[in-house]
């Protein structure tokens, strides 16, 4: 069984020999196939080289393209510089006031670099693949993308202050993120991941005005262009998960601060699974190969199974190899 049938089995309720290994692996990825990290972010050859070679050597199941938050930023404005091997930084181009959201305008993605790069990286990952691992696109969700061209603390201050600029703009956000997930659908991904870290942060009651309906519109048209989808906020989304469950994505990722999933397991409708929890530092970067399988284990029981082997979040980039392949062993023996 390859890496691209375990996942869709395993996420549509069918027996599989263990549960889809998706790490999400970023900067470790580039680590340790030698790419600079800038080539990473802005050369879809190497970042699709890289997540191919960790997929090959540690027996992981899927090819994405996650590498960092500010592909449609900068179709939006925002200005980023990249080193040579860090992590990109912002320079500049947030909306200087809340009314200036009422300006923005949709983007089309096939003028912008960053965007057609995504594109690329998917049909890049397709070809490596052969048809033996889930590829897995991306966007950016309505409240990350906000704070994300706002800035964080001006973004958390408009949601109370000036909610029907936040309205306007986030909405200008999922129709430029729309036609987005779909290319890349049509590039070849059978599955397009959401990032909307910053939802963790305004609770539920701000998500339900807010976020929920655009997020819900994003899995619905993904869905119907024949792709799965995959929602990720980081944090301890406990007071968000029922919510996001009905969202109807296929995947929940579910960061290592959620305390427990036992409540919550329930809930999932038929072909809904969860995905993570695993603490990326103290269990994945700085634990014992016995606390690793114990933790991956752990989690397999509290969610009666319905769990993707992944850490909460990103795996840090000094992880050792043989807590990688621990990692990976751990998924296997379940």
């Amino acid at each position: 069984m390859n890496g691209l049938e375990r996942s869709l089995g395993f996420i549509s309720g069918k027996a599989v020999d263990h549960p889809p290994f998706l790490p999400i692996v970023m900067r470790w990825a580039a680590r340790y196939a030698g790419v600079p990290y800038r080539d990473f972010c802005l050369i879809p050859q190497a970042k699709a080289m890289a997540m191919a070679k960790v997929a090959e050597d540690f027996a992981i199941d899927w090819l994405t393209v996650m590498s960092d938050p500010y592909c449609e930023a900068e179709a939006f404005g925002l200005q980023v510089e990249y080193p040579a091997d860090n992590l990109p930084i912002e320079k500049g181009g947030h909306l200087s006031e809340a009314e200036a959201a009422f300006d923005l305008k949709p983007y089309d993605w096939r003028e912008h670099k960053r965007c057609c790069n995504r594109v690329e990286e998917i049909k890049a990952m397709v070809e490596l693949s052969r048809g033996q691992h889930l590829i897995v696109g991306w966007v950016e969700g309505p409240m990350a993308e906000y704070a994300d061209i706002r800035g964080v603390s001006e973004a958390a201050m408009d949601l109370i202050e000036e909610p029907e600029a936040v309205r306007h703009a986030m909405g200008v956000i999922v129709e430029s993120a729309l036609p987005f997930a779909l290319a890349q659908v049509e590039a070849g991904a059978h599955c397009i991941g959401i990032g909307d870290a910053f939802a963790s942060q305004i609770g539920p009651k701000l998500y339900r005005e807010f976020v929920f309906d655009l997020e819900k519109q994003l899995v619905e048209a993904i869905h119907a262009a024949g792709g799965l989808t995959k929602i990720h906020i980081c944090g301890n989304i406990s007071s968000l998960l029922p919510d996001l469950i009905k969202t109807g994505s296929d995947i929940i990722d579910i960061d290592h601060l959620v305390p427990d999933l036992s409540p919550f397991a329930p809930l999932l409708a038929e072909g809904q699974v969860f995905s993570g929890k695993a603490d990326p530092v103290s269990i994945i970067q700085d634990g014992t190969p016995e606390q690793i399988e114990a933790s991956v284990r752990a989690i397999h029981g509290e969610t009666n199974g319905r769990c993707i082997v992944s850490a909460g979040c990103e795996v840090p980039p000094d992880t050792s190899v043989a807590n990688m392949l621990a990692f990976s062993r751990a998924a296997r023996s379940l």
